[in-house]
């Protein structure tokens, strides 16, 4: 990596800054956060918003309810995050993992985190961004979610590393660098899928970029000066 990058604890400070509180994860329960992350697989966040409320209007949000209910009809409910055979099935196989340990609930804050991320990466269909987005979002607990987004940003703020790094490593580096504290990690995660959908985009908005003034930003896209103003709260 360069060695002007802006530590990871900057990035987030500036995101913070230009942002404040995402208040993550979007979900009045933390079954209805569990579903959500994996609806959310390869779909917009508008498709997984219409599956969810399509499970409440049916009052299947619930583990032993969406268990028993028809696979047809779960699907048809689903739909709209598409691949629904293909997530409902790995939504199926969540389910049964979490049914089976449901009882003693509790293992998923006071087990190692180590240990946990093994059993849902047993899962099918179950990712380290999947895995490690229940654990944060649902449990709270202390692991940091990396996804195409924050490849993105890191790459161009000087961590070109980053661009064919394993997943492990880049959350390894990630979490080595910040406080071990879930709060953090989860803001910073939703910060940096903000700022990636505002600006960092795949042509990015560099000259209404929080980091554009930094000499390390490492783009081709320069010349793009459309500006779309950032909303802080």
């Amino acid at each position: 990596m360069k060695s002007n990058s802006l530590k990871p604890i900057e990035i987030f400070n500036n995101l913070y800054s230009a942002y404040g509180s995402q208040n993550w994860w979007p979900g009045e329960s933390q079954f209805e956060i569990i579903t959500g992350t994996v609806l959310t697989q390869s779909t917009a966040w508008h498709n997984v918003t219409l599956a969810i409320n399509n499970l409440k209007r049916n009052d299947l949000l619930e583990l032993k309810s969406l268990l028993a209910a028809e696979p047809e009809l779960v699907k048809s409910l689903i739909a709209p995050v598409g691949f629904f055979n293909v997530k409902y099935k790995r939504l199926r196989s969540l389910l049964e993992y979490l049914n089976n340990n449901y009882i003693d609930f509790d293992r998923f804050y006071n087990l190692p985190i180590d240990k946990l991320r093994d059993e849902l990466l047993e899962i099918n269909g179950i990712g380290p961004e999947t895995a490690d987005s229940i654990l944060l979002y649902a449990f709270n607990r202390p692991t940091f979610v990396v996804d195409a987004y924050t490849r993105r940003l890191f790459s161009r703020l000087g961590y070109n590393w980053v661009e064919k790094a394993s997943y492990m490593e880049i959350r390894k580096f990630l979490m080595d660098q910040i406080p071990s504290d879930y709060r953090i990690y989860n803001e910073f995660h939703a910060l940096i899928v903000v700022h990636c959908k505002k600006i960092c985009k795949k042509t990015p908005i560099c000259w209404n970029c929080i980091f554009n003034t930094w000499k390390g930003v490492t783009n081709e896209n320069h010349k793009n000066r459309d500006y779309v103003p950032i909303s802080t709260p």
